[in-house]
């Protein structure tokens, strides 16, 4: 039975309460996988306006592309040399693209744990899922890198680009066969989606009728993919015929157009789209449930989505100024609404990775370490239920459109335990590989996250601000402070001493004192309820 899901009657208008340690942390937890100390502190003293300003306006380069690190013994990629990109040299060898698919899931894992500081991966996988495709279906990891480096370079940007894109994009078009798109066979797969899925939605409003669907596919006819895995139009396989399309969109008639001139007829068709107020809408709540909650009321449509809807179409329909004013809103810093949502499996994983500092061998000199540890990571979110690149169709992962539930699907008998596990895994053994091990440096994050980790109240708080988003009761962490840190004492000071002589002599019976208090209190916290919220 889902909870009982929340509502806020505030809007819009810019928020003008206190910037905190808790909004600044709630904003970062939204926009990047988990916000680390160090992090919270800067965008603290940026304040709310130049925060937000920061984060949408990414300043670094994109990543660098996936390795070849998976040659063998018993398999070699010839035409890439090791530790050198593959991406500029495509392959119909269906053995290398497969490990070339697992080196891209491996590299992505790698590009979400060292993100860049900028809203840029969130949105990135955001499109990711809102676009839908499964790395599997489309094979070929040259075209499945494609379409994710389009998603990426777009994120931020215009919208009507992005769906121009990714319209013509390969990836796309060997996902739902609109390369076998003809006039003469006209598949609809990508016609319907494109209208169910990526712009207008269908919600009850929507009216668009099965005729539209079929006029879609007629005007898409022609788009291929050539034998370097690009894709271009082939003006005698489109449909020249006119398209009618429905009442709900205005009677609409897009003319049959012979030659390339064909090919603009997809323009056509995505400018009738666009001026659908529905697309502006149904975008707007995705964009909702992704950064705020997934419950959209009466209220919540009137004062947040209609709103938000009108900032889309008034900027056409650039991505920016939407979420600029969602993240500058006092509808978006509502008490409700932090730590409101269920950690997706990659919040989880690269959050907590994050969060706690973990560090991995350099994915450039050290590549072939590093991609075995990314490895590891995409191994723990396939397993907690959400494999990388891999949604189970074309709608997305179920957890960001499945009503009622929504997030609550994220956690089941089998993922909880399965999440509690692995971070007692990070906290206990990590993964060790050719003597590099990646794991949760306990003191080592006691010191980066505390201004004096010596006091066992001061460590207490600055770990639950650092790791868990509600608000916790001071008796639970009284209790939590004598239980683990004072051993079962009450004075202070059975864990001030031996913090400072583990800093005076650090043998391995003080370290061991320290680190073993250290870890039961982050694996305690860790396995509470709140630990999966953000």
């Amino acid at each position: 039975m889902p909870l009982s899901p929340l509502t806020s009657n505030l809007g819009l208008e810019p928020y003008q309460g206190s910037w905190t340690k808790q909004t600044t942390t709630h904003l970062l937890n939204r926009v990047l996988f988990g916000a680390k100390q160090s992090e919270v502190q800067n965008f603290l003293k940026k304040g709310l306006n130049n925060a937000v300003a920061e984060l949408l306006n990414p300043t670094a380069p994109l990543p660098t592309p996936p390795l070849n690190e998976y040659n063998s013994a018993t398999v070699i990629d010839a035409a890439v040399a090791p530790g050198t990109t593959w991406i500029n040299q495509p392959t119909a060898d269906g053995t290398i693209n497969s490990l070339r698919r697992a080196s891209f899931k491996k590299w992505l894992t790698g590009v979400m744990i060292q993100q860049d500081i900028s809203i840029r991966e969130k949105l990135t996988l955001f499109w990711a899922n809102h676009f839908g495709t499964e790395a599997d279906t489309i094979s070929n990891a040259n075209m499945l890198y494609q379409h994710h480096d389009t998603l990426r370079k777009n994120a931020i940007g215009n919208f009507k680009t992005m769906i121009k894109a990714v319209t013509i994009d390969p990836g796309m078009l060997r996902y739902l066969n609109g390369y076998l798109n003809t006039a003469t066979a006209p598949d609809e797969n990508y016609g319907r989606e494109l209208q169910e899925l990526f712009t207008v939605g269908k919600d009850n409003a929507v009216q668009y009728a099965e005729s539209d669907v079929k006029a879609a596919a007629r005007v898409l006819t022609g788009w291929r993919i050539n034998a370097s895995y690009t894709s271009y139009f082939d003006a005698t396989r489109h449909d020249t015929g006119n398209k009618q399309f429905s009442s709900y969109y205005n009677n609409k008639i897009i003319i049959g157009k012979t030659g390339q001139a064909g090919a603009t007829e997809t323009d056509e068709l995505i400018d009738m789209l666009f001026g659908k107020t529905d697309m502006a809408k149904y975008i707007c709540r995705r964009l909702y449930r992704w950064f705020v909650y997934y419950y959209i009321d009466d209220t919540v449509e009137k004062n947040i989505i209609t709103p938000l809807a009108e900032i889309f179409i008034s900027n056409n329909f650039e991505i920016k100024p939407v979420l600029s004013a969602l993240f500058k809103s006092v509808h978006f810093y509502d008490q409700l609404y932090i730590g409101c949502q269920i950690k997706s499996p990659i919040d989880h994983v690269i959050g907590t990775l994050r969060k706690t500092n973990v560090i991995f061998p350099d994915a450039i000199t050290d590549y072939a370490d590093a991609y075995v540890h990314f490895n590891n990571m995409v191994s723990q979110l396939t397993s907690l239920g959400q494999n990388l690149a891999d949604p189970p169709n074309v709608a997305g992962w179920p957890a960001y459109y499945q009503s009622p539930e929504f997030h609550e699907l994220w956690i089941n008998a089998d993922t909880l335990p399965k999440r509690n596990k692995f971070t007692d895994l990070m906290l206990e053994t990590g993964y060790t590989r050719n003597g590099r091990r990646v794991i949760i440096d306990t003191i080592g994050l006691a010191k980066s996250i505390s201004s004096n980790p010596a006091d066992p109240n001061q460590l207490i708080q600055d770990l639950f601000d650092l790791l868990i988003a509600t608000d916790i009761e001071q008796s639970a962490k009284d209790n939590l402070k004598k239980q683990i840190l004072l051993s079962g004492q009450t004075s202070d000071y059975y864990w001030t001493d031996a913090w400072n002589n583990y800093q005076s002599n650090q043998n391995t019976i003080n370290f061991n004192l320290v680190n073993n208090r250290l870890k039961a209190l982050i694996k305690y916290i860790m396995n509470l309820p709140e630990y999966q919220l953000s």
